[in-house]
């Protein structure tokens, strides 16, 4: 056995609050399947394991529309990507970087004269508030945010040359690529930039906690510690074309995460907030030499020779341990660092069978140490256990973040389906924060996997807060995750059916005896637009003969049993209200391995449109 652990919202059918309850969520994917259905792999789950706590934090988005921040009861929402670094919020002017030519852009405000009052940050961490949602909010490490509120640009063709591509609503604006594609050099990083240190970051959490409180008190809870400093190289290089090393970061994440505490002593910081797999054993300044040297640079990299031959992230939160037994404070609270599937075609939103296919079968390398990356990676990622294993053994006690991830294709039907197997794994492997990278709107598919863990019903309805052991004969044809709702006794169990046909697959519960019911609710291609009550299924002696559409989502719901669950019998308080928000968890530990040169897929290469306003 394998282990495995709104407004759009008119035609869903509103149900009666649930007593008690098990879920179980099935996803499907391939075209329908008109004939009958096929054997699909034996589902077991523990009903009776003592399980661990699943942090609803993992359910988090960045820049989420504010109608599903307030449909959803979003727990987190956070501001983020290459366009935050240099940010300030004096003036609410951010610069675009690599995305949109280097270019700073001020936002639209309200009353431009009133800054730093009612900037783009201020009425971000507002929609937040008005939801019940915690904000997680970036602060620059890189030392350079915009020097005022007008337009300007890193590389400039006037001052510098022709250039291979230029902004066609401001010609002089560059990508900073000479025409031959080499990149331009000598530039000025004062043409767009004024230095911002640990200063300019006490000051913003003056205003930020004035304005809102401290994060105690319902202000900004979350800091993220700058994001993928290890490509500024390449996403900033107007500002900082070295790569960023050891150091560096250290000694930036000491000043800056040492501003947040000493304005917020309650608040959180994420870092490194590195890109993605390089990320894990490579400084900034080693991937950057690495890729311009290539051959023997890869099994030993300058900037890690120079410290001792050891990884980078084990480097780094070494260190951190370290300054906390130093100086008897805690400056880093959780190790972050951003997953984009690198196959080809994952995060593209590529259609093809193959990339499909692909899709919903990469979300193993979150997890499992005998899936080989179908990638330039071409080793096992096992991402959540490594990262565990990372903090275990060099600063116990650090959380784990992946504030940036993206599995594609989240307004087609399999794009939804391996958002819910990610929300899954996610819960199951103990990560305690996570964030959507381009969330889906709220009538793409995508939302609809928040919404069956979230609030599957329209009343609270929610997936299970305590993780309990699942298993799949076949986990690439249908995962199977279980959880029990701690507030009224509830068992849920999440089925993911990666099939491109319809299945019947055998579940057996271990725990229950004698005949039950459970409530059915379903989202599929049949019916894209809401999530479906279908008829119950019955359940003997904890075992059943699940029958799953293609392309479908299924969740079912068991009456729970135990005193909490008598009592919360005859009550209407919605389920979600019984979800905790932070959790102590154990997961086995992963043997780290050496990471290999690629080119990343990062969040820079998901489809984009050009900044917005436009001139």
């Amino acid at each position: 056995m394998t282990r495995q652990e709104g407004p759009v919202l008119s035609t869903r059918k509103v149900l009666p609050p649930l007593a008690a309850a098990i879920t179980v969520v099935c996803l499907a994917t391939g075209a329908p399947y008109a004939g009958a259905a096929a054997a699909g792999p034996a589902l077991t789950v523990d009903a009776a394991a003592q399980g661990h706590p699943i942090s609803r934090d993992i359910y988090g988005m960045n820049f989420a529309d504010a109608s599903l921040v307030s449909e959803l009861k979003l727990p987190v929402d956070r501001w983020g990507g290459n366009a935050t670094t240099r940010y300030n919020y004096l003036t609410s002017t951010s610069n675009r970087a690599s995305d949109w030519y280097f270019e700073n852009i001020p936002d639209e405000v309200a009353d431009p004269a009133a800054l730093p009052d009612g900037s783009a940050t201020d009425t971000f961490v507002e929609k937040d508030r008005a939801a019940g949602t915690s904000t997680v909010l970036t602060v620059p490490l890189i030392g350079w945010v915009p020097k005022d509120r007008e337009k300007a640009c890193g590389f400039s063709v006037a001052k510098y040359g022709p250039q291979q591509s230029t902004d066609e609503w401001m010609p002089d604006c560059g990508n900073g690529l000479g025409t031959d594609g080499a990149p331009v050099t000598g530039n000025d990083p004062a043409d767009t930039s004024t230095p911002a240190g640990a200063d300019y970051v006490s000051d913003w959490l003056g205003h930020l906690t004035a304005t809102y409180g401290t994060a105690d008190d319902g202000g900004v809870r979350y800091y993220d510690l700058d994001n993928e400093p290890d490509l500024w190289h390449s996403t900033h290089r107007d500002v900082h074309p070295d790569g960023a090393g050891y150091d560096e970061i250290a000694e930036r994440t000491e000043e800056i995460a040492g501003a947040v505490k000493a304005a917020d002593p309650a608040a959180r910081t994420l870092g490194p907030v590195g890109w993605g797999w390089n990320s894990l054993t490579l400084s900034g300044k080693d991937q950057q030499v690495c890729n311009e040297e290539g051959g023997d640079c890869w099994s030993n990299p300058p900037d890690r020779a120079a410290h001792g031959g050891v990884p980078f992230a084990d480097w780094y939160l070494h260190h951190m341990a370290a300054y906390e037994q130093e100086h008897g404070e805690r400056l880093l609270d959780y190790y972050d660092n951003h997953w984009y599937p690198q196959g080809t075609g994952i995060t593209s939103g590529d259609e093809s069978a193959e990339t499909r296919a692909l899709r919903l079968r990469s979300t193993r390398q979150l997890w499992d140490p005998s899936y080989t990356d179908e990638s330039w990676i071409g080793q096992p990622v096992d991402l959540i256990p490594r990262m565990r294993s990372l903090v275990d053994t060099d600063y116990p006690g650090t959380k784990l973040a992946v504030s940036e991830y993206n599995w594609g294709a989240l307004d087609q039907m399999d794009g939804a389906l391996a958002e819910a197997d990610v929300l899954g794994i996610f819960g199951r492997e103990g990560l305690d924060l996570a964030t959507l990278w381009s969330p889906p709107a709220p009538t793409d598919p995508g939302a609809y996997a928040f919404r069956m863990f979230l609030d599957y019903d329209g009343r609270g309805g929610a997936f299970g807060d305590t993780s309990l052991t699942a298993g799949s004969d076949d986990p690439d044809r249908v995962s199977v995750f279980a959880a029990r709702r701690s507030g009224d006794g509830a068992l849920t169990l999440m089925v993911v059916n990666k099939s491109t046909e319809e299945v019947t697959a055998p579940l057996s519960v271990s725990g229950l005896s004698g005949s039950t019911s459970a409530q059915v609710f379903r989202y599929g291609a049949d019916d894209p637009g809401t999530i479906v009550h279908a008829p119950d299924q019955g359940l003997d002696d904890g075992a059943a003969s699940l029958t799953l559409p293609g392309y479908s989502l299924t969740e079912l719901v068991l009456p729970g049993t135990g005193e909490d669950a008598a009592h919360r019998r005859g009550t209407d308080a919605p389920v979600s209200s019984l979800m905790p928000t932070a959790h102590e968890h154990t997961v086995p530990p992963a043997r780290p391995t050496r990471a290999r040169q690629g080119h990343p897929v990062t969040s820079g290469d998901l489809p984009r449109t050009p900044p917005s306003p436009r001139r």
